[in-house]
């Protein structure tokens, strides 16, 4: 490789980089401005909890027709869109006046971010040579850890020196630093000029309605009744969303890609595991603080140590799935969770913050390992008109995977750290324990989908 080609090859790997680093640190970077937002409009804290909801709302629902998009109309054009949409919503965030635009520039951005997330990934099947492909993957999931841990410390710092609009400038700056590096290094789209190009609205609007809904029952605290009504909504609009797909002239989702056994076991497996990584975002603050006893900052510097794990073995990891292949290195990285998880639930509570670290560093490393072979499997099997809306998928399964733990987890710790705190002094050590056995047991079914994906399909025809 000369010299010239590997200065674009870089180019390129930061360029996409940079496009996975910006939603990454858009999702986390606004938590910590909401205190001080609430102050600054007079808002109750449920209502400035929509800061947060509308951008996780529209990066949930439009992922993967952000990635289809990309396939019609080229994989480069609507990337480029996708990153100056998110800068300009960024500059529109930190120029609101008021809540409620603040709320409708975060969900703009949530689109930008909905669009780099799915074609980030895509990109480097089409930028990066197949035998470099996991060490781009691994480099793009070090990015992602990084940025979401970057987030909050990032955006407190901005808090304090500027207020809470430098949060929202910085992004915009990052975003239009980006844009002038993708321009400059992702090559034009191949589609040739007046291709016919057909979208599938009926089949966008009723996946987005069903994941809206989905999204809404599980970040709101709804009554019973609500609930029922928002997971009847998403149930019918997912009944529809199949009737559309099979009969659509041009899928947004074609239904027969999901009989393919390693992508359908791909996408279960990384939702599973996606639900064990925000456990530990979750449940570890009330362990730490009410069990080890740790301050505020003590509880974050030692939670920081999850996205540093990840963030350093994502790279290793990578080049390792490209040495010895990804089947062998996603078991490694399950085996990685599942002991992690395991040790959560058996290390006692005067293992302290030694025996709290080294569980989280082998969950944090079994999940890098894991989601590099795994993302890297499933996107060399795409074809190749075909990796945006994959990659969608990929990125849809993984944000359910997080919505449906910070529900679903929180609830299982709420609640056995309740009927616990009745009898024992350490609720929240109970809580715990019973969180990461359902975990371990979610990482075991990951395995055992793991393994259904990669075996070879029986063949039926009788020999000779």
């Amino acid at each position: 490789m000369t010299m010239t080609s590997m200065t674009g090859h870089h180019m390129r790997l930061t360029a996409l980089a940079m496009t996975m680093l910006l939603p990454s640190a858009g999702t986390s970077i606004a938590n910590v401005a909401l205190p001080t937002l609430a102050v600054e409009f007079g808002a109750s804290s449920q209502d400035v909890q929509w800061v947060v909801i509308a951008y996780l709302l529209a990066t949930t629902t439009i992922i993967v027709a952000a990635g289809r998009l990309g396939d019609m109309l080229g994989r480069r054009r609507i990337l480029l869109i996708g990153i100056a949409l998110f800068g300009a919503a960024s500059a529109a965030a930190a120029l609101a006046p008021s809540l409620w635009p603040l709320v409708a520039a975060r969900a703009a951005q949530g689109l930008g971010s909905a669009i780099m997330m799915a074609l980030a990934v895509a990109g480097v099947g089409d930028l990066v040579p197949k035998h470099r492909a996991g060490a781009a993957m691994g480099l793009l999931g070090s990015v992602s850890a990084v940025g979401t841990a970057l987030g909050p410390s990032l955006g407190g710092a901005l808090i304090a020196v500027s207020g809470w609009q430098a949060v929202f400038s910085c992004l915009a700056l990052l975003a239009a630093a980006t844009l002038v590096l993708g321009l400059l290094a992702f090559p034009r789209d191949r589609h040739p000029a007046g291709a016919r190009i057909e979208l599938d609205i009926p089949g966008i609007g009723s996946l987005a309605i069903s994941l809206g809904a989905f999204a809404l029952v599980t970040t709101l605290e709804v009554d019973l009744q609500s609930a029922l009504l928002l997971a009847a909504v998403a149930l019918v609009a997912v009944i529809a969303f199949v009737m559309i797909e099979r009969s659509a002239t041009a899928p947004l989702v074609q239904l027969g890609e999901l009989r393919n056994r390693p992508l359908s076991a791909g996408l279960v497996a990384i939702g599973l595991i996606s639900i064990i990584m925000m456990s530990t975002l979750v449940v570890s603050p009330f362990y730490l603080a009410h069990v080890l006893d740790l301050d505020p900052f003590a509880t974050g510097l030692v939670m920081s140590v999850g996205p540093a794990v990840a963030a350093l073995t994502g790279v290793p990891a990578g080049r390792v799935v490209d040495r010895i292949g990804g089947p062998r290195v996603s078991f490694i990285g399950l085996g990685g969770v599942i002991i992690g998880a395991a040790l959560m639930v058996l290390l006692p509570a005067a293992a302290g913050v030694p025996g709290y670290i080294a569980a989280l560093s082998s969950i944090t490393a079994g999940y890098a390992l894991f989601q590099s072979a795994n993302n890297t499997s499933i996107m060399s099997g795409a074809a190749g008109d075909r990796r945006g809306a994959v990659s969608g998928l990929l990125a849809l399964a993984r944000n359910l995977g997080l919505i449906s733990g910070a529900s679903v987890m929180g609830a299982i710790f709420a609640g056995t750290s309740q009927l616990a705190i009745a009898g024992l002094p350490a609720g929240a050590e109970v809580g715990m324990r019973m969180t990461f056995l359902v975990a371990t047991l979610i990482a075991l079914a990951a395995t055992m989908v793991t393994f259904w994906g990669t075996r070879r399909p029986v063949d039926p025809t009788p020999h000779s």
